[in-house]
Order: C-alpha cells, then structure tokens, then sequence
C-alpha cells in the first residue's frame, strides 16, 4: 500500500492512524519520497507474499519524513545518508539512527544549454540544493568539475563562505534539492539528481555534464528509525528482502539504470 503526504497533511495522517483498522496498524510503516519509491513498492508486494504488510507512506520534502518517524507516526524511512541524519538531527532536536544501508545514487551538474562545462559563459547562473549538507556535495562537485575552489578540508559541510575561487563569476543559486531538476530551462547549470530528473523528465537523466561518481560511502541511503523500535523484526524482514531480493534487484535497476550501487 502507498500513499502519500506532505508537511500539511501529516496531522490529518496522524488522525488516520488513530482511525484505522487493527490490521493496520499492525502494518510496518515506512516513509520514503518519490525518487525511491518504485523499488519501495516492489520490496512491499514480496513482503506481503511473506506474510508481512507494509505501508509506504510517500512524502514531497525532506523535513516531514523524519518529523512523522520522530513522532511515531512511521516506523521507519528511506530517503536520507547519514550526514543528512546528523544535521536533521542536530538542528531539530530529533534522536533518529540508521539501521541499514540501502542504494547510493550518483548525482551530476546538468545543463540544456550547454554540452560542455568549459563552454559557460562568466557569470553563468548555477543552482545548487539549499541544505546544508546536499548543498556541501554540490559545491563540491563544482570544484571537481574545476569551476571553483573551496577552503581546504571543508568536505560535504561546505557553504558559499567557503569558496576562495571563482575565476568564472558563477551566480551559485541555492534551490530545495526536490526542485532541481524543474529548473534547467532557468539556469546554465544545475546539481542534478537522476531519479528525480527521471521523473521530472526534463533531460536524459545520464546526460550529465559531470556525475560525482560512487565512491562516497557517506552518500549511501539510509533505512532510519528510533532508538526504540530500531530492532523491530519486521524491519529486519523487509531489509533483508529490499538488500537481497532478486525482483527488487529488477525493479532497482529499472529505476535507476547504473546510475546506483547497492551500499551493503
């Protein structure tokens, strides 16, 4: 079962949860976007086969999924690496922890105007995602792509403060990361992730100009719960069946080409 919510309906959520049948709410809760939920729902129909009911519960932002888990409102979610986690849960006074890996997407810069990163003019307009820490990835990958240059050792906590160089005068705009991909007829150069550029359909999700590639361990999503329920062992069934399935392993591959590898 999927369903779907956002910021302002995540009390009306609540109120459902109350309302529902026992058989409900004996159903494992957990909360994803829609960048990772066609795989998602493809683990949750081989869980029913194994006698264990799960609903995916589909957010539109980053915050409300760790909010709603925070609250008991999910058991678990899927959508976020641990240096996300760390500041959600430093600047909202959560207690969330990481259970267990799942996939690490790349992620690339985009353009529709540009086939080449040499040919943007000065003062090409970039967009960036705004949190603190995707935004620090994004940065990163301009400095990789040589565009710009950071303060030494600043990694994925990186800010706008930290540029030392930019020979190119780039406008470094920073946007929601949901957004991104919408925004490519605005701007010279956008971070881009591919799922959501998939669904956006707004280019060729394998067209980026640069991918920041695969070996960043810290990018892996993660599945997330409390401290509480962190052992539940209808988290660990359906963990095992989203790492070791071979009909998700299909519908992984489906959604995200070879633009992923599992994290496990």
């Amino acid at each position: 079962m999927r369903l779907r919510f956002n910021a302002v309906t995540v009390t009306l959520f609540a109120a459902l949860l109350g309302a529902g049948s026992l058989a409900q709410a004996a159903a494992l809760k957990i909360g994803t976007t829609a960048a990772f939920a066609p795989p998602l729902e493809t683990a949750v129909a081989e869980a029913r086969k194994q006698g264990l009911e799960v609903e995916l519960v589909e957010f539109n932002d980053w915050v409300t999924p760790n909010t709603a888990l925070a609250n008991k409102d999910l058991d678990a979610n899927y959508f976020q690496h641990i240096p996300f986690l760390e500041n959600a849960n430093k600047t909202a006074g959560l207690n969330l922890v990481p259970v267990a890996p799942g996939i690490i997407n790349n992620i690339g810069l985009y353009s529709k105007k540009y086939t080449r990163l040499q040919a943007l003019p000065d003062g090409a307009k970039v967009a960036i995602a705004n949190d603190a820490i995707n935004g620090g990835r994004g940065l990163l990958l301009l400095e990789k792509a040589g565009l710009i240059s950071l303060k030494p050792g600043v990694g994925y906590k990186a800010t706008l403060a930290d540029v030392t160089a930019n020979p190119k005068h780039l406008q470094i705009v920073e946007l929601e990361a949901v957004q991104l991909a919408r925004v490519l007829d605005d701007v010279d150069l956008a971070q881009g992730y591919p799922h959501y550029i998939r669904l956006a359909k707004t280019i060729d999700p394998n067209a980026a100009l640069l991918f920041d590639g695969l070996d960043h361990p810290e990018y892996v999503i993660q599945f997330v719960a409390r401290p509480d329920n962190q052992s539940d062992p209808r988290l660990k069934q359906f963990i095992d069946l989203y790492q070791h399935s071979p009909v998700v392993k299909q519908a992984l591959d489906s959604a995200y080409g070879k633009l992923y590898q599992p994290g496990w």
